[in-house]
């Protein structure tokens, strides 16, 4: 399935969303990294809240634009998956804290996160969701091994994967929208 081109806002709101969720993994890679790594998450954190500043700007000025969410079942669609995301991630993060697992919630976050963008390939009419969705739960599952291999948190690899992951996801929404 191809992109729609016609879903201007859409792009605009990759960026937007996108940009500002790469700030938060790249900021919650902080928890635990090596201490040379710090000073580039804090600059990777700074680009991507930028990108994603930019994709707001873009996204409230270009809200009068097409969206795939216009259609009423698709937008209840979207509300569907994107609150079951939430519920299963946070029922997840409290029997991981609960059981004394608390290193293991962001691979977790992160694999919900991957998973819930496959549903969304429909509903976006978008088939570029199903290489971000692959790649996060890559993500989340290396970054259990890696971090034991580095002798870093989880959160660190996890957060350095999917913030970069969804930074190129905003900027690649960025130059579609400036491709239409």
């Amino acid at each position: 399935m191809e992109a729609n081109v016609d879903y201007i806002r859409d792009y605009t709101m990759y960026a937007a969303i996108f940009g500002i969720f790469s700030f938060n993994w790249f900021g919650w890679a902080q928890e635990r990294p090596r201490q040379s790594w710090r000073l580039y998450l804090g600059i990777a954190s700074g680009i991507a809240l930028l990108v994603g500043l930019i994709g707001v700007y873009l996204s409230i000025k270009n809200w009068h634009e097409a969206s795939a969410l216009a259609d009423s079942g698709a937008f209840k669609d979207y509300l569907i998956y994107v609150y079951t995301e939430f519920f299963v991630a946070g029922v997840g993060a409290f029997l991981l804290i609960k059981f004394k697992h608390k290193d293991y919630i962001a691979p977790w976050i992160a694999f919900i996160v991957g998973v819930h963008f496959f549903a969304l390939v429909d509903v976006f009419q978008d088939s570029s969701l199903n290489i971000l969705a692959s790649v996060l739960i890559i993500v989340a599952a290396a970054s259990i091994f890696l971090s034991k291999k580095l002798n870093v948190a989880n959160s660190a690899i996890t957060g350095i994967g999917a913030g970069t992951i969804l930074f190129c996801f905003a900027v690649l929404g960025l130059v579609r929208f400036l491709m239409v």
